[in-house]
């Protein structure tokens, strides 16, 4: 699999509940593909169970080049390429990059409202020493939030507060954690 870095990747926006078929069919067209999942227990009236679900339903993550675009529409289940106008536009590498990190990390992750307020964190220690994110405060837990901001989408993951350190923000300086807990 080619790395975030290599090339350009997009957000190919599918049909509900067809993110595994389209990765499927677009592995298969010979493209790389990305679709972070999370293990979540459903409850059906006879049975509990855990599945895998998308992180960021409706999307798949696919590296190709711009002659591949029609091949990839094409594709069973896909409704478009994210982009603007006539334009694709790709995600950010920083931010799938963190984003598979997350999904390896063997944590519970939780599809998240897409933040652009908070404050800044990096994570000096725990299995998700090296990244950056938003921290968030949710019934006395703390979660880093991870955003792909093409998709206004993000995603969280519970971590220890001794992990994170802040970070310079534009908006807000460099604060210390306590200043977080309020």
């Amino acid at each position: 699999m080619r790395t975030f870095e290599d090339g350009p990747w997009y957000a190919v926006h599918v049909k509900s509940r067809h993110e595994k078929l389209v990765a499927t069919l677009l592995e298969g067209r010979g493209l790389d593909v990305f679709l972070p999942l999370s293990r979540t227990r459903r409850t059906w009236s006879d049975r509990v169970k855990l599945v895998d679900m998308p992180v960021f339903p409706g999307y798949v993550f696919a590296s190709f080049e711009r002659a591949q675009h029609l091949s990839v529409l094409q594709s069973a289940g896909v409704l478009r390429v994210v982009g603007f106008g006539d334009e694709l536009t790709p995600v950010s590498p920083q931010e799938l990059r963190a984003v598979a990190r997350l999904a390896s990390s063997g944590l519970a992750l939780v599809p998240w409202a897409n933040l652009s307020e908070g404050e800044n964190i990096y994570l000096e220690r725990g299995p998700l020493r090296g990244l950056e994110g938003i921290v968030a405060k949710v019934k006395g837990t703390w979660r880093l939030v991870v955003s792909v901001s093409l998709l206004q989408r993000a995603v969280a993951v519970e971590i220890d507060r001794n992990w994170v350190r802040p970070v310079a923000s534009p908006r807000s300086g460099l604060r210390p954690i306590e200043a977080l807990a309020s």
